[in-house]
């Protein structure tokens, strides 16, 4: 026979039960909406994405009408006309400066960084301040002087100086971000390997660049987006040779029918990035995250 301290305790169990009920409920109808809110946003944000790519299927004709055309009988002319309209040069331009400049950043924002948190200068706010104010000053103002520098240098209208300004561009962003992901590091490991008797460089290089994976894989990716979309300076800088950006804008005219023709090269400009996200997004949520879970 039962005993009333066990009866009491199954009743007191099958009420606690009885009230979570609501609780898992309500939980699981706010995931749910969640997810809705969630997919909606996506589907909203890839809407012009997918809009532009269905515009560089169509013909002129269809793609210029005021009404959107949804049912047409789709075509790669434009791809085809795109790549024989002379883009390889351009992409090999952008490539070139994306890239170099890109990897100029990471190599000079990393010690940067490590000055500015491990082993921290005398008043890194200063500093930082510094690197961040010449982002402030708008483009255009200084466009003058660069114009005749690269003139007098002879590097008008050359890949150099699209690099430079590239790496004066992206390397302010770049110390900010590694020096956020480097100060986020435990200092325990870094003492743990000090007092193992590692060098400075062997703990930057076996202990501190591993953890920075991440970090750097996020920095890159943004850095190198930036570069790759880069408008102003090949525009005021260069001419014939530029990059895609400068090669998109050759279609852009007022008296002719170019929507599908542009909508085909901006598609293709965006795939390199589209796919450079794609393969880095483990490594870039995981570096715009990183430290933000203790």
């Amino acid at each position: 026979m039962m005993t009333t301290s066990t009866l009491d305790t199954r009743a007191t169990v099958t009420r606690r039960t009885a009230a979570a009920a609501p609780r898992r409920a309500r939980g699981r109808g706010l995931r749910v909406l969640w997810g809705v809110l969630g997919w909606a946003g996506s589907l909203t944000l890839f809407f012009p994405v997918a809009y532009m790519v269905l515009k560089s299927l169509q013909t002129e004709k269809v793609a210029a009408s005021a009404t959107p055309q949804f049912l047409f009988e789709p075509t790669l002319e434009h791809y085809a006309a795109a790549f024989g309209q002379g883009i390889w040069p351009y992409a090999i331009n952008s490539f070139l400066v994306t890239a170099v400049s890109t990897l100029l950043v990471v190599a000079l924002a990393l010690p940067a960084a490590w000055a500015l948190s491990v082993r921290a200068i005398a008043n890194p706010q200063d500093s930082l301040f510094f690197f961040i104010s010449t982002k402030m000053m708008p483009i255009a103002a200084g466009i003058i002087p660069v114009y005749i520098v690269a003139t007098n240098l002879g590097w008008l209208n050359t890949v150099h100086v699209l690099v430079i300004m590239h790496l004066g561009m992206n390397l302010p962003l770049g110390i900010w971000m590694l020096r956020s992901f480097m100060q986020e590091i435990p200092r325990e490991i870094i003492e743990a390997a000090q007092v193992d008797g590692a060098k400075t460089w062997r703990i930057g290089w076996s202990v501190v660049l591993p953890l920075m994976r991440p970090g750097i894989a996020s920095t890159a990716l943004l850095c190198a987006v930036f570069s790759w979309n880069e408008y102003f300076y090949a525009a005021n800088l260069t001419s014939s040779t530029s990059t895609l950006p400068l090669y998109l804008q050759k279609f852009l005219s007022f008296g002719e029918l170019y929507t599908a023709q542009v909508a085909a090269v901006a598609t293709i400009v965006s795939i390199p990035v589209v796919i450079a996200g794609w393969f880095a997004q483990k490594s870039l949520v995981r570096g715009l995250l990183f430290g933000a879970v203790k």
